[in-house]
Protein backbone atom coordinates (compact mmCIF):
# COMPACT_ATOMS: atom_id res chain seq x y z
CA UNK A 1 0.00 0.00 0.00
CA UNK A 2 2.86 2.71 0.64
CA UNK A 3 4.42 1.90 -2.55
CA UNK A 4 1.12 2.44 -4.33
CA UNK A 5 0.79 6.10 -2.56
CA UNK A 6 4.27 6.69 -3.35
CA UNK A 7 3.99 6.25 -7.13
CA UNK A 8 1.19 8.44 -6.50
CA UNK A 9 2.54 11.28 -5.06
CA UNK A 10 5.37 11.07 -8.18
CA UNK A 11 3.12 10.60 -10.78
CA UNK A 12 1.20 13.68 -8.79
CA UNK A 13 4.66 15.88 -8.58
CA UNK A 14 6.04 15.05 -12.15
CA UNK A 15 2.04 16.17 -13.15
CA UNK A 16 2.67 19.43 -11.47
CA UNK A 17 5.99 20.10 -13.16
CA UNK A 18 4.85 18.72 -16.73
CA UNK A 19 2.07 21.91 -16.43
CA UNK A 20 4.25 24.91 -15.10
CA UNK A 21 5.89 27.18 -17.58
CA UNK A 22 9.45 26.55 -18.26
CA UNK A 23 9.90 29.21 -20.49
CA UNK A 24 9.82 33.01 -19.69
CA UNK A 25 7.07 35.34 -21.72
CA UNK A 26 8.69 36.31 -24.64
CA UNK A 27 6.69 39.58 -25.28
CA UNK A 28 8.55 40.51 -21.68
CA UNK A 29 11.60 40.00 -23.04
CA UNK A 30 14.84 41.33 -24.92
CA UNK A 31 15.55 40.56 -28.12
CA UNK A 32 19.01 38.88 -27.03
CA UNK A 33 16.93 37.09 -24.50
CA UNK A 34 13.98 35.82 -26.69
CA UNK A 35 16.45 34.30 -28.62
CA UNK A 36 18.32 32.59 -25.81
CA UNK A 37 15.04 31.28 -24.22
CA UNK A 38 14.05 29.45 -27.99
CA UNK A 39 17.19 28.06 -27.75
CA UNK A 40 19.26 30.45 -30.25
CA UNK A 41 22.79 32.17 -29.41
CA UNK A 42 23.45 35.07 -31.24
CA UNK A 43 26.97 36.85 -31.54
CA UNK A 44 27.94 40.21 -30.05
CA UNK A 45 29.84 42.16 -32.21
CA UNK A 46 33.20 41.03 -31.72
CA UNK A 47 32.02 37.46 -32.41
CA UNK A 48 31.46 36.05 -29.17
CA UNK A 49 28.24 34.03 -28.49
CA UNK A 50 25.41 36.17 -26.36
CA UNK A 51 25.18 34.36 -22.94
CA UNK A 52 24.96 37.58 -20.69
CA UNK A 53 28.24 38.69 -21.48
CA UNK A 54 28.41 42.59 -21.74
CA UNK A 55 29.28 43.73 -25.61
CA UNK A 56 29.52 46.66 -27.45
CA UNK A 57 32.51 49.44 -27.57
CA UNK A 58 33.07 48.82 -23.82
CA UNK A 59 32.51 45.93 -23.51
CA UNK A 60 34.51 45.00 -20.39
CA UNK A 61 34.80 40.77 -20.60
CA UNK A 62 31.99 37.77 -19.09
CA UNK A 63 30.17 38.66 -15.77
CA UNK A 64 32.33 39.76 -13.33
CA UNK A 65 35.56 40.09 -15.72
CA UNK A 66 36.63 43.66 -14.75
CA UNK A 67 40.40 43.12 -17.31
CA UNK A 68 40.49 44.06 -20.95
CA UNK A 69 38.52 41.52 -23.54
CA UNK A 70 41.71 40.73 -24.95
CA UNK A 71 42.77 38.91 -21.62
CA UNK A 72 39.34 37.21 -21.20
CA UNK A 73 38.84 33.74 -22.20
CA UNK A 74 35.54 34.08 -22.88
CA UNK A 75 36.13 36.64 -25.42
CA UNK A 76 37.46 35.55 -29.11
CA UNK A 77 39.61 38.12 -28.67
CA UNK A 78 42.21 35.86 -26.66
CA UNK A 79 42.40 33.57 -29.11
CA UNK A 80 45.39 35.50 -31.00
CA UNK A 81 47.42 32.67 -33.09
CA UNK A 82 45.80 31.47 -36.53
CA UNK A 83 47.06 27.97 -38.02
CA UNK A 84 48.45 27.01 -41.03
CA UNK A 85 48.61 23.84 -42.91
CA UNK A 86 51.53 22.57 -44.33
CA UNK A 87 53.19 24.82 -46.72
CA UNK A 88 49.99 26.96 -46.98
CA UNK A 89 48.98 30.16 -46.41
CA UNK A 90 45.43 29.85 -46.83
CA UNK A 91 43.32 30.80 -43.94
CA UNK A 92 41.03 27.28 -42.67
CA UNK A 93 37.66 28.06 -41.84
CA UNK A 94 37.83 27.59 -38.19
CA UNK A 95 39.33 30.81 -38.14
CA UNK A 96 38.19 32.81 -39.86
CA UNK A 97 35.62 34.02 -36.75
CA UNK A 98 38.60 34.41 -34.93
CA UNK A 99 39.66 36.66 -37.53
CA UNK A 100 36.47 38.09 -37.75
CA UNK A 101 36.36 39.00 -34.27
CA UNK A 102 39.90 41.16 -34.29
CA UNK A 103 38.75 42.91 -37.19
CA UNK A 104 35.20 44.17 -35.47
CA UNK A 105 37.70 45.23 -32.34
CA UNK A 106 40.29 46.52 -34.18
CA UNK A 107 37.71 48.36 -36.36
CA UNK A 108 36.21 49.78 -33.59
CA UNK A 109 39.34 51.30 -31.88
CA UNK A 110 41.06 53.05 -34.84
CA UNK A 111 43.72 53.94 -32.34
CA UNK A 112 44.69 50.60 -31.22
CA UNK A 113 47.97 48.91 -33.59
CA UNK A 114 48.71 45.28 -33.98
CA UNK A 115 51.34 42.97 -35.27
CA UNK A 116 51.08 40.22 -37.75
CA UNK A 117 54.02 37.80 -36.96
CA UNK A 118 54.53 34.90 -39.29
CA UNK A 119 55.99 31.45 -38.65
CA UNK A 120 56.88 28.39 -40.42
CA UNK A 121 57.86 25.17 -39.41
CA UNK A 122 61.28 23.92 -39.86
CA UNK A 123 60.92 22.09 -43.25
CA UNK A 124 62.38 24.27 -45.96
CA UNK A 125 64.87 26.94 -46.89
CA UNK A 126 65.20 29.85 -44.69
CA UNK A 127 64.60 32.13 -47.11
CA UNK A 128 61.67 30.06 -48.23
CA UNK A 129 60.24 30.36 -44.34
CA UNK A 130 60.89 33.59 -44.28
CA UNK A 131 58.56 34.15 -47.23
CA UNK A 132 56.10 31.56 -45.89
CA UNK A 133 55.42 33.55 -42.70
CA UNK A 134 55.47 36.66 -44.95
CA UNK A 135 52.55 35.62 -47.36
CA UNK A 136 50.85 34.26 -44.12
CA UNK A 137 50.83 37.21 -42.41
CA UNK A 138 49.77 38.94 -45.78
CA UNK A 139 46.65 36.59 -45.77
CA UNK A 140 45.65 37.24 -42.42
CA UNK A 141 45.76 41.31 -42.90
CA UNK A 142 43.64 40.81 -46.72
CA UNK A 143 40.80 39.36 -44.10
CA UNK A 144 41.27 41.72 -41.60
CA UNK A 145 41.19 44.72 -44.43
CA UNK A 146 38.25 43.51 -45.79
CA UNK A 147 36.39 44.03 -42.50
CA UNK A 148 36.96 47.42 -41.98
CA UNK A 149 40.87 47.23 -40.46
CA UNK A 150 43.01 50.75 -41.61
CA UNK A 151 46.18 49.22 -42.95
CA UNK A 152 47.61 52.09 -40.65
CA UNK A 153 47.20 49.32 -37.66
CA UNK A 154 48.66 46.66 -38.86
CA UNK A 155 52.15 45.82 -39.16
CA UNK A 156 53.53 42.75 -40.27
CA UNK A 157 56.70 40.59 -39.24
CA UNK A 158 58.26 37.22 -40.75
CA UNK A 159 60.03 35.08 -38.75
CA UNK A 160 60.22 32.16 -40.49
CA UNK A 161 61.69 28.84 -38.73
CA UNK A 162 63.13 31.32 -35.91
CA UNK A 163 60.93 31.46 -33.53
CA UNK A 164 59.24 27.93 -32.93
CA UNK A 165 56.10 27.93 -30.68
CA UNK A 166 57.55 23.87 -30.33
CA UNK A 167 61.21 22.61 -30.34
CA UNK A 168 59.56 19.49 -31.46
CA UNK A 169 60.97 17.62 -35.25
CA UNK A 170 57.57 16.03 -35.59
CA UNK A 171 54.31 16.82 -36.85
CA UNK A 172 52.94 17.77 -33.77
CA UNK A 173 55.76 20.72 -33.23
CA UNK A 174 55.43 21.46 -36.71
CA UNK A 175 51.81 22.07 -36.57
CA UNK A 176 51.86 24.52 -33.65
CA UNK A 177 54.64 26.32 -35.54
CA UNK A 178 52.69 27.22 -38.54
CA UNK A 179 50.94 30.07 -37.54
CA UNK A 180 50.24 33.45 -37.75
CA UNK A 181 50.32 35.53 -34.15
CA UNK A 182 48.12 38.67 -33.81
CA UNK A 183 50.27 40.85 -31.23
CA UNK A 184 48.87 44.11 -29.35
CA UNK A 185 51.05 46.39 -27.44
CA UNK A 186 51.58 44.68 -23.95
CA UNK A 187 50.52 41.55 -24.73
Amino acid sequence: MKQVIYKIMILAFVALLAGCETTPDSESLSEDEAAEAAGQQGRDEYGAESQGIPSGPGYSGSPGYSGSPLDDPQSPLSKRVIYFMYDSAEIAPEFIPVIEAHARYLSSHPEIQVTLDGHADERGSREYNIALGEQRANSVARKLGVQGVGQDQLSIVSYGEEKPASSGHDEAAWQLNRRVEIRYPGY
